[in-house]
């Protein structure tokens, strides 16, 4: 799953405002361990920083919610595609979706065309999450 997230998140290890407009930092962390929110007047992290809390997050929180939240999640393929899914956007709206309805409902094929719905960021589609869904599409089906 990291391998995903430094995919689609790159890595910036001064802090910058991501395309929905949240102050991020290293592989797309919005918050430090710590609970504190980046901040614009952050000092910049090492790229071994950045992979410890990207690291930290996803196995500590993101992961875990995912499958928590969607029990039928039967491969870790589909359970990272989730979990990287929670990463970008937040368990939340994994947890009140049509998506995880339809995980739940083990409609896989239903469950792909409600992840392909979530590709917009500050209100627009943006291509690097058109991109980012269709790479989980792609592990949601085994295909990756």
């Amino acid at each position: 799953m990291l391998a995903l997230v430094r995919l689609f998140e790159g890595l910036i290890l001064r802090p910058y405002l991501c395309p929905a407009g949240i102050w991020t930092i290293g592989l797309g962390s919005t918050y430090y361990a710590d609970g504190r929110k980046v901040k614009p007047t952050d000092p910049p992290i090492s790229e071994a920083a950045a992979v410890r809390l990207a690291e930290r997050i996803i196995m500590g929180i993101y992961l875990p919610a995912a499958i928590k939240l969607c029990p039928t999640a039967d491969t870790f393929a589909r359970q990272a595609a989730l979990g990287d899914f929670c990463f970008n956007l937040g368990p939340t709206r994994l947890a009140g979706s049509t998506l995880r309805k339809r995980v739940l409902e083990g409609d896989w094929e239903a469950a792909c065309d409600e992840l392909a719905k979530w590709n917009r960021g500050g209100g627009r589609v943006l291509p690097g999450l058109v991109r980012r869904r269709a790479a989980e599409i792609r592990m949601v089906r085994g295909l990756q």
